[in-house]
């Protein structure tokens, strides 16, 4: 117990106390004329419009990430998988790259890549005509990409981790008997790599929950976030109570989808050890 002593610190310090004292703000007000207690914040969070829309577009973009990340990762995932020890370091050192660059700095460069005049129009005008133009910035669109872009590391590496820690000789023993490369992906490779999904869709999902930079660069009108709000409210209007009440519901939607991916997970695990 005493070598997980400097762990509890330092989730007391740099976690329990920060969130205690958001709980405290979200719940207390003082003015000049006293202070008091109230819940009127939550109140508001989970009964506005404005907020709920919010919310809906904070876990819809999120979700959508999440899954659009899913399958561009898993087939890079299965490829690293495949290779040998030095090769696979190689490549996956280049899938970090994203990791190796500000987030900021990333987003202005999506303006360059996905606006009117960017490269991918550049390259639709030689092919399509230089009339055609496809809209990716300042929408949803353009916000996916990004966060994609951001997320497929954090799920590329989890997976990956499945896949290798698989025995090869489940493999061969499915090519003994006849099984095709195809049957042994969908009835052994897969579901046993689905613990390896479940961790990395649970991390670019609360990432891609919080993220703010990305669709304040890249969104449009319809396109805010939860941490955006926050944001706002934070920095222009410094209302703080409701800040405060915002970010402990975010809090809360991103447990509420920790805990159901949590426990699709172990009932993989259950399964699989049927």
């Amino acid at each position: 117990m005493i070598f997980a002593l400097p762990m509890v610190l330092m989730l007391v310090l740099l976690f329990a106390a920060p969130m205690a004292i958001v709980i405290y703000m979200s719940v207390h007000v003082s003015k000049l004329s006293g202070s008091y207690y109230t819940l009127e914040f939550y109140r508001q969070a989970i009964t506005d419009s404005l907020y709920l829309s919010v919310y809906w577009n904070t876990v819809a973009i999120s979700v959508l990430s999440v899954a659009v990340g899913l399958l561009l990762s898993y087939p890079v995932a299965y490829h690293l998988s495949r290779q040998t020890v030095r090769v696979r370091a190689l490549l996956s050192a280049l899938v970090l790259l994203p990791f190796y660059t500000s987030i900021l700095v990333k987003s202005y460069a999506f303006t360059v890549i996905l606006g009117d005049d960017g490269v991918i129009n550049q390259m639709i005008g030689l092919v399509f005509g230089e009339s055609t133009r496809v809209s990716l910035l300042f929408n949803r669109t353009g916000v996916i990409i990004a966060i994609v872009h951001f997320v497929i590391p954090l799920m590329v590496f989890p997976i990956l981790a499945s896949l290798v820690a698989q025995p090869p000789a489940l493999r061969t023993a499915a090519e003994v008997m006849g099984a095709s490369n195809a049957r042994i992906f969908w009835r052994i490779t897969f579901p046993l790599s689905l613990p390896g999904v479940a961790t990395g869709a649970i991390m670019s999902l609360i990432m891609s929950l919080g993220i703010f930079i990305t669709p304040a660069l890249l969104g449009g009108r319809r396109d805010m976030m939860i941490a955006n709000l926050i944001n706002y409210y934070l920095r222009e209007t410094l209302d703080w109570q409701i800040a405060a009440a915002l970010s402990i519901v975010l809090l809360a939607i991103g447990m509420i989808f920790v805990v159901m991916l949590m426990r699709l997970r172990g009932a993989q695990l259950f399964t699989n050890a049927s």
